[in-house]
């Protein structure tokens, strides 16, 4: 189905597009390597348990967490755009 300018197929272009940006950002935060016995930011002991499971592992649990929390928008482009912009 043809949605005006765009041609057939736009939609779901830009649908992965999107999903490939996150992969690509995603995978870029993942770390590799030998793992830290010690927290960089903070300097207490990672669980060897954590260090095992996550290989590369830099912080502790507690300023993981801390990191997720202030990171949690992707700050990407809106490449669906709004319905008014569509309208006009």
């Amino acid at each position: 189905m043809a949605g005006g300018w765009s041609r057939d197929g736009a939609v779901q272009d830009q649908i992965d597009a999107s999903i490939e940006d996150e992969v690509q950002r995603a995978r870029s935060q993942l770390a590799s390597g030998e793992s830290a016995t010690h927290c960089e930011e903070c300097d207490s002991p990672i669980p060897e348990a954590r260090r095992k499971a996550i290989p590369g592992v830099r912080l502790c649990i507690t300023c993981q967490a801390a990191l997720e929390r202030q990171d949690t928008s992707p700050g990407g482009i809106n490449r669906r755009g709004s319905k008014d912009s569509q309208l006009r």
